[in-house]
């Protein structure tokens, strides 16, 4: 399992009480010392007591050890000031940047000039919908776009496996590596790493309530707006539809409309699978539609928009690539 010392470091300074992302964001920028980690958590910090040495020492071992108890399931994790962790996008205050990854499989899919599309939605799809995302995702993998999704059930899966043929994946999930969620999707994992493809989390314990689980998906939904050049939703119920429809028999999800609003929040262009002729009064589209009335920035799919999504995602690395080349020079 590959990890560095600076990526411990980071990992351990966040077991600290008051010490959170936004700490993190503020006070490291990577490589420091174990003393001047120290020093700062004593300076900055909410524990009781002053921090010693040895208090790091312990807490980084213990970390150690659960790391080598999943290693089979878990090629590496990267963290804040190295070299190759992956440079989020979008403009997010700093309590939601991430701060490590751990992952498995090809982790250069998450690097910021490689283009990404995050699709996401339904967990009970209809066949008709499922069809509608196969074609748009089998247009985005020809054009050599990598596909982020949840590894949920309904669109994420057919997401995951449609970008399988012929094309790249990643998968955001919400606990450790060594215990896919949902399981039934274990296999699925599995084919996604063996394709060339990557599984990445913010964890490495296991949640302990679920009340931590929920705020743990909340987390992924958010993870899966700021990998992403540009978010696509299939299809997904509103808050309210289950009064406005009398489906109460129904699981209605709030993974699509969570990752659509911190996707709008990042700055993330957004974009849905809408046809009004015959997703008017289907209840599956509720907040397709409820976007398209709120929001203005919104582009409805069709041949032509998703040409232009796809231009404007390679035009900006374009640009991107030609300053990184410029400021070797300068």
């Amino acid at each position: 399992m590959r990890y560095t010392d600076n990526a411990l470091n980071i990992i351990t300074t966040r077991t600290f009480k008051g010490i959170g992302n936004a700490w993190v964001v503020k006070h490291l920028k990577g490589n420091e010392s174990n003393e001047q980690i120290i020093d700062l958590i004593n300076a900055k910090s909410k524990e009781k007591s002053t921090i010693t040495y040895d208090d790091f020492e312990f807490e980084k071992n213990k970390i150690i050890q659960t790391l080598e108890s999943f290693e089979d399931s878990c090629d590496g994790v990267v963290a804040l000031g190295d070299k190759n962790f992956p440079q989020h996008r979008g403009e997010v205050k700093s309590s939601q940047q991430p701060i490590y990854i751990f992952y498995k499989g090809d982790l250069s899919l998450l690097e910021s000039d490689n283009p990404s599309i995050t699709v996401i939605g339904l967990l009970d799809p209809t066949e008709e919908i499922e069809n509608r995302e196969r074609k748009i995702v089998k247009e985005l993998v020809k054009k050599d776009i990598t596909i982020v999704s949840g590894l949920a059930f309904g669109c994420d899966s057919i997401a995951h496996k449609e970008a399988l043929n012929g094309g790249k994946t990643v998968a955001i999930l919400p606990n450790t590596l060594n215990k896919i969620m949902p399981a039934q999707n274990k296999g699925l994992a599995f084919q996604i790493v063996e394709e060339g493809g990557l599984l990445i989390t913010e964890y490495y314990e296991d949640f302990k309530s679920s009340r931590e689980l929920i705020s743990r998906y909340q987390e992924r939904d958010r993870l899966q707006a700021l990998y992403c050049d540009t978010i696509i939703l299939a299809a997904s119920y509103a808050k309210d539809s289950a009064n406005r429809w009398n489906i109460y028999d129904k699981k209605l999800d709030s993974g699509a409309r969570l990752a659509m609003g911190y996707a709008r929040d990042y700055g993330i262009p957004r974009a849905i699978m809408y046809n009004e002729k015959t997703d008017k009064e289907n209840p599956m589209f509720d907040l397709n539609r409820e976007l398209m009335a709120e929001e203005k920035d919104i582009t409805i799919l069709t041949k032509e928009t998703i040409e232009k999504i796809v231009d404007d995602i390679n035009n900006k690395n374009n640009l991107g690539n030609a300053q990184k080349q410029a400021s070797l020079f300068d």
